[in-house]
C-alpha cells in the first residue's frame, strides 16, 4: 500500500472503531441497567438497545445517496455532530424514553457507508480488498471490545458514563476525519441528470447485492438480540454478575477472530468468497441451534458463543470488500448505503425481538434466532463471486489544468473512474483491461508522461 491509502485505512479505520465502541458498548449491559429508568418495561429496555438501529436504516439511504452526488466528507462530519448530541441526550436522560430518543438521534448520524465509499475512493482496486477486508475486521474488533469492556466499565461509570464516552467519541472521530486524504471523483457515466429513484433502481436490480443486505440484516439481528437475552442467562446459569460477563466475551471474542482471520485471507488471496461466507452462514446457524439446546450448561453457552463469534467476523470482514467490488462504480456510496440500511434495520429488529424473547424459554428464544439465520442461508445460497478487476496509480504531472488532465484521461477507452487527490499528486485509474487496446495504453502513458504498467 502507499502512503495515501495507509493513510486512510488509519483514519476511516479510527472513525469506525470510535463510533463502533461508542453504540455496542450499551448493548451488553443495558437489558440489565435499563430497569434503573423510570417507566422501563422489557419491550422498551430492547427498544432503546436497539432503536439506533432504525435511525441508521432510514438515514443511510439518503445520506448515501447524497454521498454519489457531493463531496462525501462534510456528510461524514454532519454525521458525527447527530452521533454526539444523541450521547449527551441519553447520558443526561432519567426515563427510557429520554434514553430512546437520545438512541435515536445517535443513530440518525449514519454514515458507515459514506466512509466505506470515502475509503474505496482512496484505494486503488488491488488494495481495495485488503481495505476493505481490515475495514471489517476493524469493526469486528470494535465490536467484541465494546462487548467486553461494556461490563467493566458500567460498574464504575455507570450507563450515564457509558454515553458521555460515545459523545466523546464522535468528537474525537471529528479530528480523524481531518487526517483522511479529500478524493476528486471524477467519473466517466456522471450522477448530475439522474434520479434519486434512479440511482436506487441501478443499484436495487443486482441480485446478489440484495442477497448481501439479507445477509447483514441476519447477522446484526441475531447479534443484538443475543446480547440483549445473554446477560440473564449467564447470571442464571453460571452465576456472574454483568460486571464479570465482559471477562467471558473478551476470550471468545479473541479466539473467534484468530480463528476466522486465515479463512479472510483465504477468501481474498485465494477468491474463495462464495464458499467462506456461505461457510460462515452455516456456522453461526448451528451456533444458535447449540446455545437453544446446551444453553442450560455453561459449556454448551461457552461453545455456541465461540462459534458464533468465528462466523460473525468472517461475515463482518468480508461483506465490505465483497460490495466495493460487485457494485456499480458511480453508485458505490448508494449500495453501501442500502447495506448499511439492512444492518441497522437488523440491529434494530433484533433489539426488540430480543426484549421480547426474554420473557420465553431458552429453546424457544434461541430456537426463533437460529430459524432467522438458516432462512438467510437458504435466500443467499445462490449468490455469484463477486468480479475481480484492477486499477493503477497515476502521478500526476505538474503544471496541468487537473479538470482538463481528468477528462481527457476519461475519454480514453478503458478508463472507467478516475479518483484525484491533488494535493497528494496522485490519481488512480479503474480500468476494464478487457478494453484497453496499444492506443489507449499509449495515450495513457502520454497523459500521465510516464510509461504505466497496464
Amino acid at each position: 500500500m502507499n502512503s495515501v491509502e495507509k493513510r486512510a485505512i488509519l483514519g476511516v479505520g479510527g472513525i469506525f472503531a470510535l463510533r463502533m465502541i461508542g453504540l455496542f458498548m450499551i448493548v451488553p449491559v443495558f437489558s440489565v441497567y435499563g430497569d434503573n429508568y423510570a417507566h422501563a418495561t422489557p419491550f422498551l429496555i430492547g427498544l432503546a438497545v436497539g432503536i439506533y438501529g432504525l435511525g441508521q436504516a432510514i438515514f443511510q439511504i439518503p445520506m448515501s445517496l447524497a454521498a454519489d452526488k457531493f463531496p462525501r466528507k462534510p456528510i461524514i462530519f454532519l454525521g458525527l455532530v447527530l452521533f454526539a448530541i444523541g450521547g449527551i441526550i441519553a447520558a443526561n436522560a432519567t426515563d427510557i424514553y429520554e434514553v430512546i430518543i437520545g438512541r435515536a438521534l445517535a443513530g440518525s448520524g449514519a454514515v458507515s457507508a459514506v466512509l466505506m465509499a470515502l475509503l474505496a475512493d482512496v484505494t486503488r482496486e488491488e488494495m481495495r480488498t485488503k481495505a476493505m477486508a481490515t475495514m471489517g475486521l476493524t469493526i469486528a474488533t470494535s465490536i467484541m471490545l465494546a462487548f467486553a469492556f461494556g461490563p467493566l466499565l458500567v460498574g464504575s461509570l455507570g450507563i450515564s458514563g457509558l454515553f458521555w464516552l460515545t459523545a466523546g467519541f464522535a468528537v474525537l472521530a471529528m479530528l480523524l476525519l481531518l487526517f483522511v486524504p479529500t478524493p476528486l471523483r471524477v467519473l466517466k457515466h456522471n450522477l448530475d441528470n439522474k434520479s434519486i429513484g434512479q440511482q436506487l433502481a441501478t443499484v436495487l436490480k443486482i441480485g446478489d447485492l440484495n442477497r448481501l443486505h439479507i445477509g447483514i440484516f441476519a447477522l446484526h439481528l441475531t447479534m443484538t438480540a443475543i446480547f440483549v437475552i445473554l446477560p440473564h442467562q449467564l447470571n442464571d446459569v453460571l452465576g456472574l454478575s454483568v460486571r464479570q460477563q465482559g471477562l467471558v466475551y473478551l476470550p471468545l471474542l479473541f479466539i473467534g477472530f484468530a480463528v476466522a482471520i486465515p479463512f479472510i485471507i483465504i477468501a481474498e488471496k485465494k477468491r474463495k468468497m462464495r464458499q467462506v461466507f456461505l461457510a460462515a452462514i452455516a456456522l453461526m446457524t448451528v451456533a444458535l441451534a447449540l446455545l437453544a439446546l446446551g444453553g442450560q450448561v455453561g459449556v454448551g453457552i461457552i461453545l455456541g458463543l465461540l462459534l458464533y463469534f468465528m462466523g460473525f467476523n468472517l461475515l463482518e470482514a468480508t461483506i465490505p470488500s465483497w460490495i466495493s467490488k460487485r457494485a456499480p462504480v458511480a453508485n458505490k456510496a448508494t449500495a453501501m448505503g442500502l447495506n448499511s440500511s439492512s444492518q441497522f434495520f437488523g440491529a434494530f429488529v433484533g433489539g426488540a425481538m430480543g426484549g421480547l424473547l426474554l420473557s420465553q424459554p431458552n429453546l424457544l428464544a434461541w430456537g426463533i434466532l437460529a430459524i432467522i439465520m438458516a432462512a438467510s442461508l437458504l435466500l443467499i445460497i445462490p449468490i455469484a463471486d463477486p468480479p475481480y478487476l484492477s486499477s493503477t496509480t497515476v502521478t500526476i504531472p505538474k503544471n496541468i489544468d487537473i479538470q482538463d488532465w481528468s477528462r481527457q484521461m476519461l475519454a480514453v477507452d478503458g478508463v472507467d473512474e478516475l479518483v484525484v487527490m491533488a494535493k497528494e499528486q496522485v490519481a488512480y485509474l479503474k480500468l476494464d483491461k478487457t478494453q484497453l487496446t496499444d492506443t489507449s495504453r499509449q495515450e495513457l502513458s502520454h497523459l500521465a508522461q510516464s510509461p504505466l504498467d497496464i
